[in-house]
């Protein structure tokens, strides 16, 4: 297998990164990853088909707000915070928090 292709930091787009953490379920892929280190592929249930989780994976990848390692066969995913606040201060945690106050107030 071949290392996939991440955007360097100076690269990411505004717009890439928006579209990539609109859909629900990159937001609970990105929810998971910002609490914890280095996840699994194969360890996101989500209740998709692998196809569609392997098509979340690379929009997030593609966008700069996830970096894949390739660990043998594994594939390990991590979320890119330290490039998205320093290329877009404070976005990752602010639509983190706005998702939150949501869902506790539609609780």
């Amino acid at each position: 297998m071949r290392e996939p292709h991440h955007p360097s930091c100076g690269e990411l787009e505004l717009s890439a990164v928006l579209h990539a953490l609109s859909d629900p379920a990159r937001l609970a892929i990105v929810r998971r990853l910002s609490v914890g280190d280095e996840s699994s592929c194969g360890a996101f249930d989500l209740g998709l088909s692998k196809a569609t989780l392997s098509h979340h994976f690379r929009v997030l990848r593609e966008a700069g707000v996830v970096r894949t390692r390739l660990d043998g066969r594994k594939r390990l995913l991590s979320l890119r915070q330290a490039d998205l606040n320093e290329r877009f201060p404070g976005l990752l945690a602010a639509i983190l928090n706005a998702e939150d106050a949501r869902v506790s107030t539609a609780a």
